[in-house]
């Protein structure tokens, strides 16, 4: 009894072995496919972080300079006082000035901080009316 046709096709248990075959194979590509998506994305990310590190240090480096210009043009205002004042009366004028200005930095963002306490009072409304609801009969 022949087990395979004319036209080289498998009949019989050898097609269920073809089709086995052609399973592992699918299983297999898909499994290739799976981890090249993984190693793109693992790339993908690498580039991403490469990209964000540059920006973050080009930022920092730019803030270190702007603090320093900062200095420097307080320096300046202190010069410039001191052509009508003594150079120590110019630069506690200038330290007293920065000094006010930052108590009233500090306490403006100490009062929004009090007053801005992350409570989602919507929520928890709403969660107390359906806890009602649901224990009404």
């Amino acid at each position: 009894m022949p087990t395979h046709a004319t036209n080289g096709t498998a009949t019989g248990t050898s097609a269920h072995v073809g089709l086995g075959d052609a399973a592992k194979q699918v299983a297999e590509r898909a499994s290739s496919l799976a981890r090249l998506e993984a190693r793109l994305a693992a790339l993908e990310l690498k580039e991403k972080l490469a990209t964000l590190s540059v920006g973050i240090a080009l930022s920092v480096t730019g803030a270190v300079l702007a603090l320093f210009g900062l200095g420097f043009l307080f320096a300046s205002a202190a010069a410039g006082i001191a052509t009508a004042l003594p150079m120590w009366a110019s630069l506690l004028i200038v330290g007293a000035v920065l000094a006010l200005v930052a108590t009233v930095l500090v306490m403006i963002g100490v009062k929004r901080l009090r007053a801005g306490a992350p409570v989602p009072a919507q929520a928890i409304e709403e969660a107390k009316l359906t806890t009602e609801a649901l224990r009404q009969p």
